[in-house]
């Protein structure tokens, strides 16, 4: 059965190493027949999070910006694939501040069951990810249908295009084919 995937890269760099596992996994979830969607936040405009829960009152932001048109993606997607570099230790402040805007999704029926997380980083101790995936983890305990599917962490590439021929692609690939 095909499904609708979501992966939002959120690295500001171009040519990021994140970026690449997001397109190695996206490549692989459309070769097996699902409906992708990949959205770089690099270059979009998303404000912090007011604090202000209208949202939870209106079903929407008050905040006009790029991360509007995210929430909706998000809200009808499948699956969603979030793709990261950890920058000390956690990940990118862009992911953050979309997540905490995200929360207009809270008391809609979204449609998202499978959360995936995608981290890359200079450093290549295995625990570097932990935090980033705890905090993943803490974003999809709010949504009480979806559920933590995996991750894939490639750690050792730290300038824009390190990650190529890293085998962690190939499994970014396969984790895409096994939605």
């Amino acid at each position: 059965m095909s499904k609708k995937a979501v992966i939002i890269s959120t690295s500001p760099r171009h040519d990021s190493n994140s970026h690449a596992l997001a397109e190695a996994f996206a490549r692989g979830a459309q070769e097996a027949g699902n409906e992708v969607e990949l959205i770089s936040l690099r270059g979009k405009k998303i404000a912090f999070c007011l604090g202000c829960f209208a949202c939870q009152e209106k079903g929407s932001c008050v905040i006009r910006d790029d991360a509007v048109g995210i929430e909706e993606k998000v809200l009808e997607a499948d699956v969603v694939v979030w793709a990261t570099p950890i920058y000390y230790y956690e990940m990118s402040g862009q992911m953050k501040t979309l997540i905490d805007r995200l929360n207009p999704l809270f008391p809609k029926d979204y449609r998202f069951r499978d959360v995936y997380l995608l981290a890359t980083a200079a450093d290549d101790s295995e625990s570097t990810p932990d935090r980033a995936v705890e905090g993943v983890k803490g974003w999809v305990e709010c949504f009480e249908k979806a559920a933590f599917k995996g991750s894939v962490f490639c750690g050792g590439v730290n300038d824009p295009g390190d990650i190529r021929k890293n085998e962690k692609l190939d499994e970014a690939y396969r984790l895409g084919q096994m939605i």
